[in-house]
C-alpha cells in the first residue's frame, strides 16, 4: 500500500451527529477508498462527553478510533468502559493512572498507524494536566520506533496554541488535527516538514445551531445565567472533516476539507 488514506470526522455532536455518521460514513469510506477512520466523539452523548453505548455503536459503524477531550469522563459509564475499549483515546496528558489510554498503535492491512490524543492548556479551568508540548516529544519518540505514521488530535481552545503545536512537531508526525471549537476552518495545508494541519476539523451534526446544540436554549443560558440542559439540534445536518493521504514514510501528500450534507433526521 503506497498511499494510506485517513478520514478524520469533526466532533460528533448528539444524536443528530450520530445519525449523520450512520447515514453517510459507509459511502464516504467506499467512494474515497478510505483505509482508516478517526473521529472526535467528545460531544456524542448529549453534546457533552460520550457514553459507553454510543461509543460501541460508533465503532461498529466503521470508526476505528474515537478521540475525546476535557469531557471524556462526563458520562459515568465511560470510566469502567474505557480501559477495555482500545478504540477510545482520552487525552494523553491526563494523569498517568487515569482510566484509559492517550495513545495507541493500530494495524490496518499491514500498515501501522499511531494516534495520539492531547488536550491544550488554555481555557480548561476544570482540569490541570501535564504540558502537552513536553509530553508529545516523548510519545513521538516511542511511537516512531514502531511506525513513522503518526496522527495527533489536539483538542485546544485557541488558534495560537494549535499553531504552536503544529510547528513544534512539524516533520515528526504525519498530521495534527485541531478539535474542540466545532467550527471548520479553511487553513488546511502541509507544513515545510511534511506534516498536514488544520486548526479545526469542524463538527458532525447540525450546522444551523450553536456548536451543534439548540440555539434557543444556549441563548437563554447566556441571558439568564441559569443552568439548563442543552439539547442537540437537527437543522441542516452535515458531516465535516478532512481526508489525508500519507506516504510510506508517514509524510502527508495531501489534506482536503470535506463537508457533506446529510438529509433526513427529525
Amino acid at each position: 500500500m503506497s498511499v494510506f488514506k485517513v478520514l478524520y470526522l469533526g466532533e460528533i455532536v448528539g444524536k443528530s451527529g450520530i445519525f449523520c455518521v450512520k447515514k453517510l460514513l459507509p459511502s464516504l469510506i467506499k467512494s474515497n477508498k478510505i483505509d482508516f477512520v478517526i473521529a472526535n466523539g467528545e460531544g456524542a452523548t448529549g453534546g457533552f462527553g460520550i457514553g459507553r453505548n454510543h461509543s460501541i455503536y460508533l465503532h461498529k459503524m466503521g470508526i476505528d478510533v474515537l478521540t475525546a477531550g476535557e469531557c471524556i469522563y462526563y458520562k459515568k459509564d465511560m470510566v469502567p468502559h474505557i480501559p477495555r475499549a482500545t478504540y477510545i483515546l482520552r487525552p494523553a496528558n491526563y494523569p498517568y493512572d487515569n482510566p484509559g489510554r492517550g495513545w495507541m498503535i493500530y494495524t490496518r492491512d499491514e500498515r501501522q498507524i499511531g494516534v495520539i490524543s492531547l488536550l491544550g492548556q488554555s481555557g480548561f479551568r476544570r482540569v490541570h494536566l501535564d504540558n502537552p508540548y513536553l509530553l508529545v516529544s516523548h510519545l513521538i519518540k516511542r511511537i516512531s520506533e514502531v511506525t513513522p505514521t503518526i496522527i495527533i488530535d489536539f483538542h485546544a481552545a485557541t488558534t495560537a496554541e494549535k499553531y504552536t503545536m503544529f510547528y513544534h512537531v512539524d516533520g515528526k508526525v504525519s498530521a495534527v488535527i485541531g478539535s474542540h471549537t466545532k467550527a471548520i476552518t479553511a487553513d488546511e495545508h502541509i507544513l515545510p516538514g511534511g506534516t498536514a494541519v488544520i486548526t479545526s476539523a469542524g463538527r458532525t451534526g447540525s450546522l444551523n445551531s450553536v456548536g451543534g446544540l439548540d440555539s434557543e436554549i444556549e441563548i437563554r443560558k447566556f441571558l439568564t445565567q441559569v443552568h439548563e440542559l442543552s439539547k442537540e439540534a437537527w437543522q441542516q445536518l452535515e458531516i465535516q472533516g478532512v481526508i489525508m493521504e500519507l506516504d510510506k514514510q508517514g509524510r502527508a501528500l495531501s489534506i482536503e476539507r470535506i463537508r457533506v450534507a446529510c438529509e433526513g433526521g427529525n
